[in-house]
Order: C-alpha cells, then sequence, then structure tokens
C-alpha cells in the first residue's frame, strides 16, 4: 500500500506545487486540504496520512493550530507533522517544534527539502533514499564505538545551535559566502554521521542562502541530530 501524504495549503497554486513534489519522490497517494479546517474535517473523517504537509498562515485554521489539535489528539497525535513556511521569524519555528512539528520546508519550494522531510519523517524506502542511517551502521562505516558517535553528535549539535545564531547576523551584514561556508561545514557533519537528509536540506538552501529556509534547515538539522541520539540510546540501552 503506497503511504498517503495530506497536503495542507489555502492558496491552490501552492497545494499544486507541493503535491507534484511529492509525486516526483516516489509512489504515494497524496490527499488535498484547502485549509487547516477543511484538513481537520478529512482527519476526523477517518483518514490516515503516513505524513501532513501543511502551510503556516490559513483563513479559519491555521497550520500551527492544525498541529496543536493533532497532537492533542490521540488517534493523530503521532502522525509527522513538515510545516510549509515563508515566516523567517525564529519564534515561530521554535514554537511549531514545541508543538511537535517532525520538520520545517520554506517557500519558495525546493523539491530536495520536500526529498529530505519524506526520507527523514517517514524511513522505510523513503528514508533510503534521503533519510537517515541507522546509528549501528554509521559506527560500523566509521569504526568507532557509541560513546565516540554521542560525543561527535554532541558535537555537531552545538555547532548547528551556535550557526544558527551567527549565520542570520552573516545575512543581514551581507556575508553570504561566509555563510555558505559555514553551511558546507555543518553539511559535511550531517553527511558523515549518516544525516543524508539533514545535509540534503542545508545543501538545498546554500546556493542563495535566505533567511528562512536558513532558519528552515538548521532546524532540521538540529531535530535529526536529536533523533539520532536517541536512537542510539535506544541502541545501547
Amino acid at each position: 500500500m503506497k503511504p498517503k501524504v495530506l497536503v495542507v495549503d489555502d492558496d491552490v497554486v501552492s497545494r499544486m506545487m507541493l503535491m507534484h513534489l511529492v509525486d516526483a519522490c516516489g509512489e504515494f497517494e497524496i490527499g488535498e486540504a484547502e485549509d487547516g479546517e477543511d484538513a481537520w474535517t478529512q482527519l476526523e473523517a477517518g483518514i490516515a496520512p503516513a505524513i501532513v504537509f501543511c502551510d503556516l498562515r490559513m483563513p479559519r485554521l491555521s497550520g500551527l493550530e492544525l498541529l496543536r489539535r493533532m497532537r492533542a489528539s490521540a488517534r493523530h497525535a503521532a502522525v509527522p507533522f513538515v510545516l510549509a513556511t515563508s515566516a523567517n521569524d525564529r519564534e515561530t519555528v521554535e514554537q511549531a517544534g514545541d508543538y511537535g512539528a517532525c520538520g520545517f520546508i520554506a517557500k519558495p519550494l525546493q523539491p530536495e527539502q520536500v526529498r529530505a522531510q519524506l526520507g527523514q519523517c517517514l524511513g522505510g524506502a523513503a528514508a533510503a533514499a534521503a533519510g537517515a542511517e541507522a546509528p549501528a551502521a554509521t559506527m560500523r562505516r566509521l569504526g568507532i564505538d557509541a560513546a565516540r558517535l554521542a560525543a561527535y553528535l554532541g558535537g555537531l549539535f552545538r555547532q548547528i545551535d551556535e550557526g544558527g545564531q551567527e549565520t542570520g547576523l552573516m545575512l543581514a551584514l551581507g556575508e553570504r559566502d561566509a555563510v555558505r561556508q559555514r553551511l558546507a561545514r555543518l553539511r559535511e557533519g550531517c553527511a558523515t554521521l549518516g544525516l543524508s537528509a539533514a545535509a540534503a536540506a542545508l545543501d538545498a538552501c546554500s546556493s542563495e542562502p535566505e533567511e528562512a529556509a536558513l532558519r528552515a534547515a538548521l532546524a532540521q538539522a538540529m531535530g535529526a541530530v536529536e533523533r539520532q541520539l536517541d536512537a542510539l540510546r535506544q541502541l545501547v540501552a
């Protein structure tokens, strides 16, 4: 059975574009909703998406409010939720993360971002294309033990966190080359540690870095490292 993807956006052109990008990433059953209220009605009527891609600002019910409702519902709480937004304020991204968003894609939409989120959130065949390597496989490939991998992941997390604080200032000062260099180092770190979805997201926004896409990619990378640390803890428990 094909994984079902629900695309939620009140702008019909943006919705069609995102549906097309999802379709280009693999074999998926794609549904659509014209806003958050429509999506919630469909969810309550019984549709069971494997993942939701949702716009942030919509009439009747915003993306954040839809996410909040889903996380408060035992029936829908575990569904991966990716927020598609052109918002460039850090507070919005952090709030969505607090509500339980599993990822972010920045408008204008890029196929690499969509593919990366499908891989990161769905796993399985999609993860093989653009997700995250199992911690055990990373340790074998690098010839390291769990303690060393944990140290590497912790160091990468700190670098990404620092990057989020510094790259915004670099962009404000017009230092785009410096931003690209920082993103290249973080992308290499993610790729080395098997976080290919995060590496792809960083790569997607590096050619013409903009604040919204940059914050979304960094937030995704931090989330990927945290999930990998959790997977490593479960492996050695």
